[in-house]
């Protein structure tokens, strides 16, 4: 028996509830970006952040960070700009800084994908009005795509809207996570065309929709659950219009570091000609859960 007003040994403190609480599994990323103009483009319309929205804070380019995954989350985004150089450039850094601007005001809490949406619609709207305000109404030229994902706990959300892709690298495989707002997409959907031919196609750079390239817009959600040692990529059309997904998950799987893997993309994809901007998040995920 244990002395008087000593604790017991032999029993857990117990609470209200009757129950223990026991800790949740904490997750944290490993992350990097890396933006390029390529070999052509005269400017860079391509813009992209990772933040930790606990501490309101966003990554420097190309530094691999490590970020422990808090209440708020940790937000990946790429935006790819369109409407010509300067246009393309604001479209792209509006929708960037409005979705972590609303993500940062958030209050934790609440479902993670329709708080993503909600921040997405936020910053859909403001390339809309700053389109509006340069006399763009009618005939708009502004506008952007956008796709990122958002980590809260276990879980990403992913929202997207153009064709700015997400992947999921686990295990040696990889998955794309989003399917492009394309008309070749449209067409393969329908069956007009095969997914061999889209490469060619006049059509493949024609978007369904973009960020404030109209009114209203449709935001494409999912969410996924995540594991130990999975790596998601997020990434502008400057590289999967260069490189297969064959070749970017062996270039990612022979890397040793994340930010190594980034560079290695960039170098691939304007080694192919480097037609295009190319922007890519990277982020490793470590967690209890195998």
């Amino acid at each position: 028996m244990s002395q008087q007003g000593a604790p017991s040994t032999r029993n857990p403190r117990r609470f209200e509830s009757g129950t223990i609480p026991i800790a949740r599994p904490e997750l944290h990323l490993r992350a990097v970006s890396a933006s390029h103009v390529g070999l052509v483009r005269s400017a860079n319309e391509d813009a992209c952040a990772i933040a930790d929205l606990d501490r309101r804070s966003t990554v420097p380019g190309a530094t691999l960070t490590r970020l422990d995954v808090g209440a708020s989350g940790v937000l990946l985004a790429v935006s790819d700009g369109m409407g010509g150089a300067r246009d393309g450039a604001v479209a792209s850094a509006i929708s960037i800084d409005v979705l972590v601007q609303t993500l940062n005001e958030a209050a934790p809490g609440g479902d993670v994908v329709s708080v993503l949406e909600g921040a997405v619609r936020e910053a859909h709207r403001a390339v809309w009005d700053a389109s509006c305000r340069a006399g763009h109404e009618g005939h708009t030229r502004m506008g952007a795509t956008m796709t990122a994902a958002l980590i809260r706990g276990q879980r990403a959300a992913l929202a997207q809207v153009g064709d700015s892709r997400a992947y999921l690298l686990r295990q040696g495989r990889l998955t794309q996570l989003t399917k492009d707002q394309s008309m070749v997409q449209a067409l393969i959907d329908r069956g007009l065309m095969r997914p061999e031919d889209a490469e060619t196609s006049p059509f493949r750079n024609i978007l369904t929709q973009a960020m404030g390239h109209q009114e209203a817009v449709d935001v494409a959600t999912s969410e996924i659950d995540l594991r130990d040692r999975d790596c998601l990529l997020l990434c502008s059309d400057g590289l999967t219009g260069e490189l297969s997904d064959l070749e970017i998950r062996d270039a990612v799987l022979t890397s040793m570091r994340l930010d190594v893997a980034a560079a290695r993309l960039v170098d691939l994809a304007n080694a192919r000609g480097g037609h295009d901007n190319v922007t890519i998040v990277l982020a490793g995920v470590g967690s209890p859960v195998a």
